[in-house]
């Protein structure tokens, strides 16, 4: 079995997530060897993180094993570049992120947005392997989404396709969200608007939704609204997904999907009932990869980059 060794580097807004990872070309095998977790300062910019960023991924690779580097970007790329930051690492769309790579670490450096990585993680080594038309929505601060169409993960003149499925409205909504529209559906169930949410509930207790759902469980009453719109807006945001895209599959990750058990049935009533697929029924399924689908996902990425031919 040919197998390769790639570094990744997934820079968030709170964490810098790192990783070795071992690709398998047969069948599309996937293991994170080895991980470290440094702090972001991400308001503070990419180039002072960098040594420290170069230091850890050298200790993740102590032979020099490593074939190529990947970088999860939490923002837009273009043709390998970000081009944007939102707040979080501002200088990033000016570093040549590429030279660093090379002339640092001697190692040819794929990037692509985080959410879209982590698509190609499922896709390649998790819950949508052997499903070439699937998305993927992922349930956190906001809600990220990808696209795969026809085996290709879509990507767009200006790298954005697939990746605002978030930001689509969803019926009855009326608040405006921060990148202006009215009615999204991050804006409406993403965990950084539940504070907000839960105060002018006069809860402010149900600040998470690990409290929500478990206090909902309990029949707290406004626990129980609180959840009942989050997982009707999962199951708009699903069906908007399936209207745009014509997946055969939608899955589900995130750390919200800590309450899978009510969140997958939830959603995949709302499809059933609600989407318009009359060839079939849209399958919808938890990720496999937990929070290490953007590390596998930009590992295939670099991989391809250092030789097209390791993995299908």
């Amino acid at each position: 079995m040919s197998a390769r060794t790639l570094l990744t580097l997934d820079p968030g807004g709170t964490l810098i997530k790192l990783g070795r990872v071992r690709l398998d070309r047969d069948g599309g095998g996937a293991v994170v060897e080895a991980e470290e977790v440094l702090p972001s300062h991400a308001a503070d910019g990419l180039a002072p993180r960098l040594p420290d960023i170069a230091d850890a991924l050298r200790r993740l690779d102590p032979d020099g094993s490593a074939v190529a580097l990947g970088m999860c970007f939490p923002d837009f790329v273009r043709d390998g570049m970000p081009t944007s930051s939102f707040g979080k690492f501002p200088d990033a769309p000016t570093l040549d992120l590429h030279s660093w790579a090379r002339d640092t670490l001697g190692l040819p450096l794929a990037i692509e947005n985080d959410a879209r990585a982590a698509l190609i993680g499922e896709w390649r080594s998790g819950a949508g392997r052997g499903c070439d038309d699937l998305v993927v929505m992922t349930l956190g601060t906001g809600i990220g989404t990808g696209a795969v169409i026809g085996g290709a993960p879509l990507v767009g003149r200006h790298g954005q396709a697939g990746l605002l499925g978030g930001h689509l409205p969803v019926p009855g909504a009326d608040v405006t969200c921060v990148c202006g529209a009215l009615g999204c559906g991050e804006a409406v169930a993403g965990t950084v608007t539940l504070p907000a949410r839960a105060a002018a509930a006069g809860r402010p207790d149900l600040d998470s939704y690990r409290a929500v759902f478990t206090r909902a469980e309990a029949g707290d009453a406004d626990a129980v609204r609180l959840r009942d719109l989050a997982l009707r807006t999962f199951g708009q945001v699903a069906a908007n997904l399936v209207h745009a895209y014509d997946p055969a599959r939608v899955i589900i990750g995130g750390g919200v999907m800590a309450s899978a058990d009510r969140i997958l049935p939830a959603v995949q009533a709302y499809v059933d009932a609600h989407a318009l697929t009359p060839w079939g029924r849209v399958d919808v399924t938890a990720a496999g990869l937990g929070n290490h689908a953007g590390l596998i996902g930009i590992a295939h990425l670099a991989a391809d980059l250092h030789d097209p031919t390791l993995t299908d």
